[in-house]
């Protein structure tokens, strides 16, 4: 019975510490030190080993290349040219404009699933048209 409560104790540290692991890591990179701020703005996988990264630094946008074995500077631009666009005015069902984040009136606002098969909008876009195309006229 003492072999079981130590076993369990010891899961319990184990599960403890992964949790403490998986908290510290949804915190975001900063240097605090400095004062300075990086963030990623966007990144794209070309392959297995090999990405484009935008990263925003003060206010400058590095393009980097990234692969398993090196970093290297692609373009340096203005953070502004990396800005999401503008919410335009777009009628819902009802005629009534509504503010949206590039002109669509989903819902969900542009992140990691926009665009592909996971994405919500992109469920209720194909829903949407599938409506369009039964309708009898």
């Amino acid at each position: 019975m003492a072999e079981l409560l130590r076993v369990f104790i010891a899961l319990l540290l184990v599960l403890a510490a992964l949790w403490v692991a998986a908290r510290l890591a949804r915190r975001p990179m900063r240097n605090r030190r400095r004062g300075g701020t990086m963030d990623v703005l966007a990144r794209t996988q070309l392959s297995r080993g090999a990405s484009v990264t935008v990263v925003q630094v003060d206010q400058t946008a590095l393009v980097l290349g990234v692969t398993d074995h090196q970093v290297n500077l692609l373009h340096i631009a203005d953070v502004a040219s990396f800005a999401p666009p503008e919410p335009r005015q777009a009628p819902d069902k009802a005629g009534t404009t509504v503010d949206t984040p590039g002109g669509s009136s989903t819902s969900d606002k542009p992140g990691v699933l926009t665009g592909s098969a996971l994405s919500p909008s992109t469920w209720k876009q194909a829903l949407d048209a599938l409506r369009e195309r039964s309708v009898r006229k």
